[in-house]
């Protein structure tokens, strides 16, 4: 069968070397870099995601899954000087590829130009509305914060609505990831 690229059975030594001794599960490709887009590229979409300050690659990974698996039309970390696109890559099993993404310092330059495109501001808040209660415009961004701090005082007030997960049994939070996932399937 063809199918537009060469297949190489190598020793699983190799194999090591080459993905500098990262788990590889048995295969490995190569293939071209992530490319970044420009945050102004996500101005005429509907839902964008936006993380403050996650630096987690596997909570950014996963964000990464679920948001291209929920439908989110990209994107943007922002307040990290850099992220290790590879890692994050392979965290995202891939989904990375095919969600656009941009890395940008300012966040608040970020959200005031998303609220002069027209979007409602939501950010995830354990002190928010409930999620299941909160009427979601069709133009949106949700504004998750780091891992530990949550969003800062200053980014809350600039949002038009926080929201948080209502929990049962009075836990406190839950992993970025998770309540990230949980926002955007609520948000959709």
């Amino acid at each position: 069968m063809k199918m537009g690229f060469e297949i190489k059975r190598i020793p699983n030594e190799a194999a090591q070397k080459m993905c500098k001794n990262a788990s590889h599960q048995g295969f490995l490709a190569e293939v071209d870099d992530v490319s970044l887009q420009p945050y102004d590229f996500f101005l005429d979409k509907k839902f964008v995601l936006i993380l403050s300050g996650v630096t987690d690659v596997g909570n950014i990974g996963a964000l990464v899954r679920s948001a291209y698996a929920l439908g989110v039309d990209g994107i943007i970390a922002c307040g990290v000087k850099q992220l290790p696109l590879d890692t994050i890559m392979r965290t995202s099993t891939g989904a990375l590829y095919d969600m656009p993404f941009a890395v940008e310092n300012n966040i608040h330059d970020v959200i005031n130009d998303f609220k002069m495109s027209g979007f409602t501001t939501y950010g995830a808040d354990m002190s928010g509305m409930d999620i299941r209660e909160t009427r979601i415009d069709k133009k949106k961004i949700l504004v998750l914060g780091s891992e530990g701090e949550g969003l800062t005082s200053r980014i809350v007030s600039k949002l038009d609505c926080a929201v948080s997960i209502k929990m049962k049994h009075e836990f406190d939070s839950l992993n970025v990831s998770v309540a990230g996932a949980i926002l955007m399937d609520r948000m959709r």
